[in-house]
């Protein structure tokens, strides 16, 4: 076992998300803390060939690992009454594996920090990891400011419980983009527990409707119900450890293609570039225009080992790409307005 490590979950689909990824890892967290990548699905060519070309990458292959969490997430989620009340077949919506990333903690190490595939590091994790001693969980996010309707927990059914104040859950509010955290917090007789909670005393009603499906959602049951302390940097009484990091919503400045919260330019962990498809990044890594905050940034950390593969200039896409890009976005938003 390692003391600490990097976890991120991908597949071919977001192999150049991948790289990208891992190389501003190497060039603004470390090049020698060890990296396990969890596999999305089986299609992993790709992957495999970028871990066999790096030294300190390794794949995550406790396959019944993974499927103890699988069957988790899609038991817990079955048992929703959402999914009882829609007249429309889900099961190619929600019945993804983003639950993976939970094996982190049953994994190969004792702290880790895990970041989405569709983000790139900014600076080390030092703080995080100075944080992990006095907390389980650690985040930064912006999560707990959200409004109720589109919250991970539903905030007026946890407080009938009695259990928990609006106050105790808001504060404990958070994504599953990037955190950090330990091995072992949830054993197999945990998980046993808490799947009884949720399916037999129908916790999982504590899971807000509007995505009930999701991964971060059934986190932030599984981290508010374990009671085990939780720090946000965005709720930190520091103020330089407040920091934006969403590509398409903060805005922020480049110093040596390392991204500063514009405000106070203060230290970022990550750009997450959410909203934006792998197909998207596809496009953009082939030489055409796609309307992606910070692209230049992605293109730069992508092609950083491979400089004369990186596109000299963007190129309008065709009007085939267009319409098929413009027809996904359109599914995706009647996808969400269904949830």
């Amino acid at each position: 076992m390692d003391s600490f490590g990097i976890y991120t979950l991908a597949n071919d689909v977001v192999f150049d998300q991948l790289v990208a990824l891992l190389n501003s890892i190497e060039v603004n967290v470390s090049a020698d803390i060890p990296i396990c990548i969890i596999p999305y699905d089986d299609r992993l060519d790709l992957v495999r060939q970028e871990v066999n070309a790096r030294k300190n990458v390794i794949l995550f292959d406790d396959w019944q690992v993974i499927q103890r969490w699988e069957e988790f997430a899609h038991q817990v989620w079955a048992a929703h009454s959402k999914e009882k009340e829609t007249k429309l077949s889900r099961s190619g919506w929600y019945k993804s594996h983003l639950q993976r990333k939970f094996v982190a903690f049953e994994g190969i190490f004792d702290k880790f920090v895990f970041y989405d595939g569709d983000s790139l590091a900014m600076k080390p994790v030092n703080d995080v990891i100075d944080k992990l001693e006095t907390s389980d969980f650690i985040f930064d996010d912006w999560e707990h400011l959200k409004h109720e309707a589109v919250a991970a927990l539903n905030i007026s059914v946890i407080e009938q419980t009695g259990l928990y104040t609006e106050a105790d859950i808001r504060s404990k509010l958070h994504c599953s983009s990037f955190f950090g955290s330990k091995r072992g917090l949830f054993t197999i007789k945990e998980i046993e527990i808490m799947k009884e909670q949720l399916i037999k005393q129908k916790e999982v009603e504590w899971i807000n409707g509007y995505g009930w499906w999701d991964d971060s959602f059934l986190f932030n049951y599984m981290t508010l119900r374990c009671d085990r302390p939780l720090f946000n940097f965005t709720l930190s009484p520091n103020g330089e450890d407040r920091t934006g990091n969403c590509a398409n919503a903060d805005p922020f400045v480049n110093i040596n293609n390392v991204l500063y919260n514009q405000d106070g330019l203060k230290p970022i962990h990550r750009i997450h570039y959410m909203s934006y498809s792998a197909r998207d990044f596809a496009y953009l890594c082939k030489g055409k225009y796609v309307n992606i905050c910070y692209a230049n940034e992605f293109l730069h950390y992508r092609f950083l080992k491979q400089p004369e593969q990186r596109p000299k200039e963007l190129r309008p896409l065709n009007i085939v790409a267009k319409t098929h890009n413009l027809f996904n976005k359109t599914i995706n938003k009647i996808q969400r307005t269904l949830r």
